[in-house]
């Protein structure tokens, strides 16, 4: 650690005593948020983890769905029913608090042609196979937004974690120490200056003293040198 020059004064070491206190509660405030932060953490990757095991289970049903499709129907009848979407969605962002962090919420509106249904063709021609793939593919719309939702909210919050940890440990291992080791080193010297005024007053009183008994013994010596004063 370097040295850090300060005045050693009773006014200076009040004054990093008041740095020291502030900086405790900051750390203590910063820990629980810390902590609060790992709380909603965790139960962020939780529901993304099973939210992402269900649209997985899903895709893999449409998946199936469309290679079965793609095998009873030619490729160019897929391609004519599927090039021409009937629905066209937008897509809103809003934000929520959540610790001082601000996470997405995305909001869905759909805005179809004609019927509400999801088909982009007749019947009359297409397989059964496909209808019940896209079926699936639009009934996890829902799911995949959140699932966005939640691993975008699990970034923010991940990378507030590490600003929080940063800041928890430099007050932690370097600020407060730092502060501590002033307040020694001022204490210190305050204590040394003390013993230095104790000491000079003591010397000063050994030589008031020592003064007034050579002043006495040249007393005692005038009066007996004083014939005057003879019996």
């Amino acid at each position: 650690m370097a040295e850090i020059r300060v005045n050693p004064t009773r006014m200076e070491m009040k004054r990093y005593q008041t740095r020291y206190q502030t900086a405790r509660r900051g750390h203590k405030l910063l820990k629980d948020k810390r902590d609060e932060l790992m709380r909603l953490f965790l139960d962020v990757v939780r529901e993304d983890k099973a939210l992402r095991e269900r649209v997985e289970s899903a895709l893999k049903e449409v998946y199936g769905g469309f290679t079965v499709a793609s095998a009873v129907s030619s490729p160019k009848m897929l391609e004519e029913a599927l090039i021409y979407p009937k629905k066209e969605g937008s897509l809103s962002v809003d934000y929520r608090n959540m610790m001082s962090v601000n996470v997405p919420v995305f909001r869905l509106q759909v805005h179809a042609e004609g019927n509400a249904d999801h088909y982009n063709y007749g019947m009359a021609f297409t397989s059964g196979e496909l209808d019940s793939a896209l079926r699936a593919l639009n009934g996890m719309m829902e799911d995949l937004l959140r699932m966005a939702e939640l691993e975008k909210t699990a970034q923010l919050l991940a990378e507030e974690i590490e600003r929080t940890r940063r800041r928890v440990n430099a007050l932690e291992y370097i600020l407060m120490p730092q502060y501590l080791e002033i307040i020694r080193t001022i204490r210190m010297r305050l204590e040394e200056n003390d013993r230095g005024n104790t000491t000079r007053l003591m010397k000063v009183k050994d030589m008031m003293v020592q003064a007034q008994m050579e002043q006495n013994a040249m007393a005692d010596e005038d009066e007996e040198s004083d014939p005057a004063t003879g019996a």
